[in-house]
């Protein structure tokens, strides 16, 4: 059976961060047994919408986003190194916690310092993407063939960074060269290259099983020597938008396999998008939580109830 959790309480553990969907732990070493210091990650059934954090959460949505990260982290391992530390996540809870809980919504990562910026890779135009091609026939400073059209396959992948913003803020396209004067001309290659050579991997697995990927957000950090990994999530429905390859078409925005329901839901009220955000309809709430899910079948073959 599928847990709910909106927000993880974990009595002795120190509160690193709440973000719009995980909360992260610090783990001290003799918790962890190791000679590096680790946090623990929970994807908690938070939604956000509008860069609001809504009030209901999505049943299961954290173990299905952990249970498709893990998924991913695995399947793309010889192609990047990833935070994760196979340390089992019911051996560092606190006395007393349900780690059943936890069990699938929870994993034990490196503590790594974090590449400020979104990396982000984009093999169609949709989105801010999209309106940016509008507006000036380029996007991230990439320039692109004239008459393309909304949803449309590009020539080829391109990476778009985007700034990382706060809580309640939004994220901001920059150009690689903007990039470049934040971390480092080194440091911005490599995570281009990753970014657009796990992209191309993933997009080519969904793609034999019906799904298009259409973009996807990526983060990394690195670890004291330097050395890059991939982290906190990975090609979840959250941070990517995959699209039904039967239901795809030029020139209108295809469905997805994330909280469509939810923004579309959004749209209809009186809402200026800024928090409080509103209640959601118990129907809006199981379509969405079924979106999830059938993402998790097609992309990782696993069942959920």
């Amino acid at each position: 059976m599928s847990t709910t959790l909106l927000q993880s309480e974990l009595p002795g553990l120190d509160l690193r961060h709440r973000g719009k969907v995980r909360d992260v732990f610090d783990l001290p070493r003799e918790l962890t047994g190791t000679a590096e210091d680790c946090l623990l990650m929970v994807a908690t059934d938070r939604l956000s919408a509008f860069d609001v954090v809504l009030p209901d959460p999505i049943p299961g949505k954290g173990e299905m986003l952990c249970q498709i990260s893990n998924f991913w982290f695995a399947k793309t391992a010889h192609l990047m190194p990833n935070h994760l530390t196979g340390i089992d996540v019911a051996s560092v809870l606190p006395q007393g916690v349900d780690a059943a809980l936890y069990a699938k919504r929870a994993v034990v990562t490196k503590k790594l310092k974090p590449v400020p910026v979104e990396a982000i890779a984009r093999g169609y135009l949709i989105g801010s993407g999209w309106k940016d091609y509008q507006k000036t026939g380029a996007v991230s400073g990439i320039n692109l063939p004239e008459g393309l059209r909304q949803a449309e396959k590009l020539p080829e992948p391109i990476f778009t960074p985007s700034t990382k913003a706060a809580v309640g803020d939004h994220d901001e396209n920059i150009d690689f060269d903007a990039m470049v004067k934040a971390v480092g001309a080194e440091l911005a290659e490599k995570v281009r290259d990753a970014t657009l050579r796990i992209y191309t991997f993933a997009a080519e697995y969904a793609a034999e099983r019906g799904i298009l990927l259409a973009d996807t957000k990526f983060e990394f950090g690195t670890d004291a020597d330097g050395r890059l990994y991939l982290m906190d999530e990975v090609l979840t429905p959250d941070s990517s938008r995959y699209w039904p390859a039967d239901e795809y078409s030029v020139g209108t925005s295809p469905p997805s396999y994330d909280k469509q329901f939810v923004r579309d839901y959004l749209e209809t009220l009186d809402w200026n998008k800024t928090a409080p955000g509103p209640g959601l309809p118990a129907e809006v709430i199981a379509r969405t939580r079924a979106k999830y899910a059938e993402a998790l079948q097609k992309l990782a073959g696993i069942s959920v109830d």
